[in-house]
């Protein structure tokens, strides 16, 4: 399975076909990575004002909401077709379509987020002095993270998947070498890139896990309270 052979008699495994095209997978691997991260970026910092309004003033939270689920609802197809008149075939596309979709999930996990943090804990706040953003940026967004974090590490896997269908448009990363590979059923090329997509999406899934655990160190304290609770 690993010689030179293999691609003759299309092998699933195929160590040829690593080594013989190293290159496009590489490349396809790192423009599925800068898809996937500047749509993710561009989603958050959409997703936070949008979450502060929902928050602040509830007669809003309803059309948000609602808004970004329909648009979760709507085929990708379709979204990259309604978007195509303004960005033409190009990662631009690829991109906007993303930041829609991973709204839902961002800006629900925020207000949740900021919903959760106790009454007392604000009203201690303003106690002592805190204004609105003060209370935001030092008290409230800190107590939040977890929830923000979780939906960030959601939004992040679900776009490594809706990446590959940017290849409907040809800027869909690995999912341009499975499109690719399809009419001739290269077995191969549709399994090494279908395993590099799931790779991307589990490390992607450990690196912002580790970087919630470096930003709520007090999530771990009270896990190894109630741990050393539960052993008396």
């Amino acid at each position: 399975m690993a010689g030179p052979d293999c691609l003759v008699t299309n092998d699933w495994i195929c160590g040829e076909y690593l080594r013989s095209r190293s290159q496009e997978l590489v490349d396809a691997t790192a423009q599925h990575v800068q898809i996937t991260a500047a749509s993710v970026a561009i989603g958050l910092a959409v997703a936070f004002p949008l979450a502060l309004l929902a928050r602040g003033r509830p007669r809003f939270a309803a059309p948000v909401l609602g808004l970004t689920t329909v648009l979760y609802t709507i085929p990708s197809l379709a979204m990259f077709s309604l978007l195509l008149p303004l960005f033409g075939l190009s990662a631009a596309l690829v991109v906007t379509g993303l930041v829609l979709y991973s709204l839902t999930i961002l800006v629900r996990n925020t207000v949740a987020g900021l919903e959760a943090v106790p009454a007392e804990t604000r009203e201690a706040a303003r106690g002592m002095g805190y204004g609105p953003a003060r209370m935001l940026w030092e008290v409230e967004l800190p107590l939040a993270l977890p929830a923000v974090m979780a939906g960030l590490r959601i939004a992040t896997v679900s776009t490594v998947a809706l990446t590959t269908v940017g290849s409907i448009v040809g800027r869909g990363g690995l999912g341009n070498l499975i499109e690719d590979a399809l009419p001739s059923f290269f077995k191969a090329q549709v399994l090494t890139a279908s395993v590099l997509c799931v790779l991307l999406a589990v490390a992607a899934d450990l690196l912002l896990l580790g970087v919630q655990r470096l930003l709520t160190p007090w999530t771990r304290i009270r896990t190894r309270q109630a741990g050393n609770r539960e052993a008396r």
